[in-house]
């Protein structure tokens, strides 16, 4: 998972107000009772020691949008009396309300509320053409449209046995061919363009694996075939949603389940486990891929922290980590996820059905370069080097 939007939250000091709100609930007093829930909130921030004008902003931002259809609920990340993030959800979360006042900004739930990958570029495939469509969890929109309209004849076989119509079968068969390629080439450009995690072919059997047979051979591993979707205006494609939805999480527990055999395999030197190690490496820049479990002993532990990321700790007592006399305490996977953001590592929430012992407490962490490398580099520099 990839958390490079949450950027902006680590380019100012806090404290943070951070609100996460279920407001999937529709019925004729939605717009009071949303009104009620935001006020609810803002108070809640004045209680935990929110300045009135963060506490304003927060409350604008809750009431001042519409309710859209099928929203999941809110999350407002806010500092200095300006909203720094309103980020759109992809899961209801399981509390009404979570308002917190602290030196970080909250940004674990979103591990299981937030957009995740995969972006999913759907192709509606017949045998005239195709169109593209880019999907995200919570948005979709077109990619291409009309590939391969330009050779749309022939394209459809004739019963007569004589020598003309095999010479227009052979025709069919070449036009299907050649608009393939095109199709398949223009799926592996928009991939490439877009980042496109899967790619589902949609439409008939024929002219998809036609399509699927011409991709680059490293494209085929993230390609899903599904009967449903097609090109025809008003074609009902619930059927095809659930498809890219089942899709979706496919690929999510696959990759799971492929970092975590990783991690497994690589426990010793190129890992790091329980917060006292994570934090190390966090400060030194050596994290890769994050690993929480949120569920963990660990995961909320309490650390210290400073305005930059790189000040961290484990007790308030350490200033040579934390550069300042005046610390802050922050749960452990909120200092973590910081680190990982502004490091540009990778994060994996650790899907609750795996064994409680992986990573130990909750927090881990697969390294840039194994501890002993980096000490036999420490060994070879000079005396006195700095």
């Amino acid at each position: 998972m990839q958390l490079a939007h949450l950027a902006p939250l680590y380019e100012r000091s806090g404290p943070w107000a951070s609100v996460h709100l279920d407001t999937m609930w529709t019925d004729e007093s939605t717009p009071a009772r949303r009104e009620l829930q935001a006020k609810e909130a803002c108070r809640e921030l004045l209680r935990q020691g929110a300045d009135e004008a963060t506490a304003r902003a927060v409350l604008d931002a809750l009431t001042d949008r519409p309710h859209e259809p099928g929203e999941l609920g809110r999350a407002v990340f806010a500092a200095g009396g300006e909203v720094v993030l309103d980020p759109p959800l992809a899961t209801r979360p399981i509390a009404p309300s979570e308002v917190s006042w602290a030196a970080l900004p909250h940004v674990a739930p979103l591990l299981d509320l937030a957009v995740q990958e995969p972006v999913c570029l759907v192709a509606y495939i017949d045998r005239a053409g195709a169109d593209l469509e880019l999907r995200s969890p919570v948005s979709s929109h077109p990619a291409a449209t009309g590939l391969a309209e330009g050779d749309t004849w022939p394209l459809h076989r004739t019963p007569s046995a004589d020598w003309s119509a095999s010479h227009f079968e052979r025709s069919v068969e070449e036009t299907w061919e050649h608009n393939a390629a095109e199709i398949a080439n223009a799926i592996a450009a928009r991939q490439e363009a877009d980042g496109a995690d899967l790619i589902i072919l949609a439409g008939d059997r024929r002219e998809r694996r036609a399509v699927h047979n011409r991709l680059p051979v490293t494209l085929r591993p993230l390609v899903v075939e599904t009967d449903f979707g097609g090109r025809a205006e008003g074609v009902d494609k619930r059927l095809l949603d659930e498809d890219v939805e089942r899709a979706r999480r496919d690929h999510l527990k696959r990759r799971a389940e492929e970092e975590l055999d990783r991690f497994r395999a690589s426990r010793g030197a190129r890992t790091a486990e329980g917060v006292p190690a994570v934090v190390e490496a966090a400060r030194e820049h050596r994290i890769a891929e994050l690993f929480i479990r949120p569920e963990g002993a660990d995961a909320h532990r309490q650390v210290w922290v400073g305005d930059d990321p790189d000040q961290l700790a484990v007790r308030r007592s350490e200033i040579q980590y934390l550069g300042e006399r005046q610390p802050l305490p922050a749960p452990a996977d909120d200092a973590l996820l910081r680190s990982a953001v502004v490091t540009g590592a990778d994060v994996l929430r650790v899907p609750p059905r795996e064994p409680d012992d992986v990573p130990a407490g909750g927090i881990g962490a697969l390294l840039r370069w194994p501890y002993d490398d980096k000490e036999r580099e420490r060994d070879r520099e000079p005396e006195g080097a700095t």
